[in-house]
């Protein structure tokens, strides 16, 4: 048997019907209730997801693990890809929480970047083992997963506004044209350390805090160097060439 969508009924109220797993009915309202449910549903994926792997959870084991009906879990997350964009959406909002404190107290550009790099490896260490098992599945081109795919524009633009921040609250001088394309190169420049990350089978990912520290600094003199009037072609074909390729 396949996983179908199978949506809750309204009532004329506009209520769900939760069926459970044991067979009894019950309103679902849309209050605290419901974002209870709504957050099970997410906190059950995610656990089965670490625990057999994003290809071997259905919605439907999603939905017996958390003692719901599956219809109520489909009216909840359409997909089980709908539930992984959840999981990017909250993720980066605690990457953002926990980069709060280096961003209130530093003024130089690269503690700036290395305290929310940090973060977010921070942020995501409790999930490494499943995003090793899960990354074969976002490296798809195709995927609706995929860190560039549209699905996941609204947490891709959330975390380029974080490099972003990191850059214009600093007391770092760029290139004036660089400054706009800046944000999105750190966030690729994020994405690669996310993936070292993966792959990285150090204790701890020890590694990855090296490779952070290392390239800070390296990152930091680039941006500074891009103000010298004898490198600006060369920024600006780097930054051609990025225009071009840009979806």
């Amino acid at each position: 048997m396949t996983d179908r969508p199978v949506p809750p009924p309204a009532d004329a109220g506009g209520a769900t019907e939760q069926t459970g797993v044991g067979g009894t009915a019950g309103a679902e309202p849309a209050t605290a209730r419901g974002e209870q449910t709504r957050q099970l549903i997410l906190d059950t994926a995610l656990r089965l997801f670490r625990e057999r792997g994003y290809a071997q959870t259905t919605m439907r084991g999603i939905a017996k693990e958390a003692g719901v009906a599956v219809g109520n879990a489909y009216y909840y997350f359409s997909s089980k890809e709908h539930l992984i964009q959840e999981f990017y959406a909250e993720t980066g909002v605690e990457h953002r929480a926990r980069a709060a404190a280096v961003l209130a107290r530093e003024t130089e550009f690269a503690p700036r970047l290395r305290g929310v790099l940090h973060a977010g490896i921070d942020t995501l260490a409790p999930s490494h083992e499943f995003a090793a098992t899960f990354f074969k599945t976002a490296a798809e081109p195709t995927s609706p997963l995929s860190p560039f795919s549209p699905e996941s524009s609204p947490t891709r633009q959330a975390s380029i506004a974080l490099f972003r921040e990191t850059l214009t609250g600093s007391t770092a001088k760029v290139d004036p044209e660089l400054r706009d394309e800046l944000p999105e190169l750190l966030w690729l420049a994020y994405l690669g350390v996310v993936l070292y990350w993966v792959h990285d089978r150090s204790p701890g990912q020890a590694k990855t805090r090296t490779l952070i520290n290392g390239a800070v600094p390296l990152i930091d003199r680039l941006v500074g160097l891009s103000r010298l009037r004898v490198l600006r072609p060369v920024t600006r074909d780097v930054l051609g060439l990025i225009r071009t390729l840009r979806p």
